[in-house]
């Protein structure tokens, strides 16, 4: 089991999928969590649900296309758990998949806003506070996207390319002050984007049988692992559990 006692954690993207499973495995862990999303509903209920059973969570509505909400998520973590010691990046979209020709200019927009630049809000928002700690651990969501094109996803792969740059750059400027940056890669996830992906019948990834899918509680562990420094030599990587070496690393598989 890993121990988290003690530390204050941050998910983006919270109201669901792997960022609602990461904010109950933090809590499970020990640690105090903010979840942050646009959905005040889901998220409420969530945090609800962690104090309920003993864990201590609140929650911020957030769009992390706008660096002023991420800014007053990373104020909130501070004032109510006095530190800012985990930021997991998670907010994604992949809506609309659409070849290039038939996207929407405005919807494309969107995904970047949210999968690139709302990186980049986190990064920006909470590494002064790292910095003056001296530690802290960021987790940026990735995908095997990052490095491989595929049709109908110019808007996810190309951001989901971005994020990976930004890990690594983030990683050199602040490696040295006590800050690890790294990236998760964790394959095909049963979340609702796959039923997105699968609807969409666009490229082999939409072909894939349902049951292929990983649960969301991998990533999660994954998440929690990656915030130990049993994960250190992983900073400024894409570290995944695609493969049996990764899984047996986080303690997955046996």
């Amino acid at each position: 089991m890993t121990d988290l006692t003690g530390k204050a954690a941050i998910i983006t993207g919270a109201s669901r999928g792997i960022g609602a499973a990461a904010a109950r495995e933090l809590a499970t862990q020990g640690a105090s969590v903010v979840l942050a999303a646009r959905s005040h509903g889901e998220i409420n209920a969530i945090a609800e649900e962690i104090r309920d059973q003993g864990g201590r969570a609140e929650s911020v509505v957030c769009d992390v296309s706008h660096y002023r909400d991420l800014a007053k998520v990373i104020e909130t973590c501070q004032r109510d758990f006095g530190s800012v010691d985990i930021l997991v990046n998670n907010a994604g979209v992949i809506d609309p998949i659409a070849r290039l020709a038939d996207s929407d200019p405005d919807h494309w927009d969107k995904v970047v806003d949210i999968n690139l630049k709302g990186v980049y809000h986190g990064l920006r928002a909470a590494i002064p506070v790292m910095q003056e700690q001296g530690s802290g651990v960021i987790v940026n969501i990735s995908s095997g996207a990052a490095t491989g094109a595929l049709e109908g996803w110019s808007h996810y792969c190309a951001t989901k390319a971005a994020v990976f740059s930004l890990t690594r750059c983030a990683d050199k400027e602040y490696r040295n002050h006590g800050i690890r940056v790294v990236g998760l890669s964790p394959g095909t996830v049963a979340t609702d984007m796959q039923i997105s992906i699968k609807s969409s019948g666009i490229n082999p990834v939409s072909q894939l049988d349902p049951s292929v899918h990983i649960p969301a509680d991998w990533p999660a562990r994954a998440i929690a692992w990656l915030c130990t420094e049993d994960a250190a030599e992983f900073a400024g990587t894409d570290f995944s559990i695609k493969n049996d070496e990764g899984r047996r690393r986080v303690g997955l598989i046996d």
